[in-house]
């Protein structure tokens, strides 16, 4: 199974933003990717980087996947497929119906420090955004 780590990241709330996702493949071979964003909160940040980690996952044919975040938010509204705020349900739905593309699909809330690797690629998004300014 590939372990899949996201995290979004904002210089302020909003503010400019990055995504990082970092792919483990067991095997020896990582993927990263650092995206710039937009101004944006740091929650639309975390589903960003989610759909871009979802996405990714597709295009690499990747059928048994475990993803692992470090946002609550996204955490539970996957598990109850359900937002209250109405800001954030486009992404969701958009989510759902990507992972419903996978053989299985794993989603796994941890802590902060063990999702290091994907804050780093986030924050190197945002530094990405400012010297395109």
């Amino acid at each position: 199974m590939i372990d899949v780590y996201f995290d979004g990241a904002s210089s302020g709330n909003p503010g400019l933003s990055g995504a990082g996702v970092f792919i483990n493949f067991k095997n020896g071979k990582v993927e990263e990717h650092a995206i710039p964003l937009s101004a944006m909160s740091n929650h639309e940040a975390e589903y960003e980087a989610f759909l871009f980690a979802l996405k990714r996952c597709l295009e690499l044919k990747l059928e048994h996947v475990s993803f692992r975040t470090d946002s609550q938010l996204i955490d539970d509204a996957v598990e109850r497929q359900h937002v209250r705020n109405p800001l954030y349900k486009p992404y969701l739905d958009e989510a759902l119906t990507l992972i419903g593309q996978f053989e299985s699909f794993y989603l796994k809330w941890v802590p902060s420090k063990l999702n290091g690797n994907a804050d780093r690629l986030a924050k190197q998004g945002i530094l990405l955004q400012k010297k395109n300014r």
